[in-house]
């Protein structure tokens, strides 16, 4: 049951038992100290008597008439409290009994059955003169004691009850106005929980609370920024990969289609040389190496279409034999530029997912610098880091301007970086552009690199 319960309800319910069983084991104090008081208290009141009566007595001796006299001191010491004096005679008998003082309202039985100890009683001889008037018995009379131990524990009660009311209605009102922000809370948490991102609350309550506010506000914004980067990070890789299939399909329109245009004319001609009476070996043997030159430059474009489709030998002779082959073939296409790679000998263990990428992060960095950044020197430096290999490429050219926006490229490139929750920094200076790229070892981000696209 306690479960089921709510924080209010189990800090008013605590406070409901911490306060009865203060009440409780008060009143109980005083009830297990109320017989050793009352026995106290007849002990005490008889010995007072007796010192007393001892003191009256001596008197009766002068006094004209000393039964008259002993009468009155009888009836006088009517007045003591928890004490009951009676006088008797020779024969045992009362003559004259303290009338009794007003009566005071009884306590209930069982408490008296409770409290109540063996009576005190003691007898004191009176003589006077040498002749004896009986004797004085002196009895405790607890009656007036118990009531005033009980009129204080019901007093106790009325007043504990009366105090325990109010600091639980304080009590009470003060917990549900401290906890009225966690009610905000989780109307915010079910709203955001709901897809509305905008939701905030107001910092109330202790600085605990409002702190834990402010939190959840944060919270909110960081899941609306988050959503909102996910929408367009959706936008980015569709248009990604609408222009990396423009990007594929101007291969074969821009380089493929005139090679073919050539080896349809040239195999015309050798069709039209090959029907006629007297063929012409040397213009056969001459669209022949046309022919075979065109092929082979046909072979060497589709192995670039594929390079960037799939890097060659990177799955089988890995990332360094990958990475040289990609420099040595930029060197042999602009053997002006100087093109330098400092590979660290151990990246520490990486998957496949990380090298594609590393090797993605250099291709796509030299690319921009052989098409726009008319350097004549490129450094390439890859090194391990903390959980992560670190991904640089500088150029010495003449830097980024100052309204450049990143291509589709380089866009495509972060994204794939990001992907794995690695960063990627762009640096432009006066002398050249630094790529700078982190790329974490092991893999943080649920999204593959095949939605990213793996162009």
């Amino acid at each position: 049951m306690w479960s089921i319960l709510s924080l209010q309800a189990r800090l008013t319910l605590l406070l409901a038992l911490v306060l009865t069983a203060g009440l409780l084991i008060n009143v109980g104090r005083l009830v297990l100290e109320a017989a050793p008081r009352v026995a106290a208290e007849d002990r005490s009141v008889v010995r007072l008597a007796h010192e007393l009566i001892a003191v009256l007595v001596v008197d009766l001796g002068d006094a004209p008439d000393p039964d008259v006299r002993l009468a009155r001191i009888v009836g006088d010491l009517g007045r003591l409290r928890h004490v009951r004096i009676t006088h008797e005679t020779e024969g045992g008998k009362p003559a004259v009994v303290a009338p009794r003082r007003d009566a005071v309202t009884a306590p209930p039985s069982w408490f008296v059955r409770m409290v109540h100890p063996e009576q005190t009683s003691e007898r004191v001889p009176v003589v006077v003169n040498g002749r004896s008037l009986g004797a004085l018995l002196i009895a405790s009379d607890p009656v007036d004691e118990m009531a005033e131990i009980w009129n204080g524990i019901v007093t106790q009660i009325e007043l504990g009850l009366a105090i325990a009311l109010a600091l639980f209605a304080i009590t009470v009102l003060v917990v549900r106005r401290a906890l009225a922000p966690l009610r905000q809370i989780a109307d915010a948490m079910r709203t955001i929980e709901g897809g509305d991102y905008a939701i905030r609350v107001t910092p109330a309550g202790s600085p605990e609370l409002a702190d834990i506010c402010v939190r959840v506000n944060h919270l909110a914004a960081a899941l609306g920024e988050a959503v909102e980067d996910k929408r367009q990070l959706a936008e980015r890789v569709v248009s990604l990969q609408d222009e990396e299939r423009r990007e594929i399909a101007r291969e074969p329109h821009d380089e493929f289609g005139p090679f073919l245009f050539a080896l349809r004319a040239h195999g015309s001609a050798l069709l039209r040389i090959a029907g006629s009476a007297a063929p012409d070996v040397a213009a056969i043997r001459s669209h022949g190496e046309a022919m075979l030159a065109q092929l082979m430059q046909l072979q060497q474009l589709n192995r670039r279409v594929l390079e960037r489709l799939r890097p060659a030998g990177l799955s089988e002779l890995g990332l360094r034999e990958a990475l040289g082959a990609l420099l040595r073939w930029w060197r042999e296409a602009h053997p002006d530029v100087a093109v330098e790679m400092h590979l660290a000998p151990i990246l520490g263990a990486i998957n496949d997912t990380v090298e594609l990428t590393i090797y993605r992060v250099v291709q796509e960095a030299l690319t921009n610098v052989f098409r726009h950044a008319g350097a004549t020197r490129v450094i390439v430096t890859i090194s391990p880091g903390v959980d992560a290999v670190s991904v640089r490429v500088q150029d010495d050219g003449g830097g980024l301007g100052a309204d450049h926006r990143l291509g589709f490229g380089l866009t495509g490139m972060r994204e794939r970086v990001l992907a794995l929750g690695g960063t990627v920094k762009v640096i432009s200076a006066e002398q050249g552009v630094v790529v700078q790229a982190m790329i974490p070892t092991e893999r943080r981000s649920m999204r593959s690199l095949d939605e990213v696209g793996d162009a």
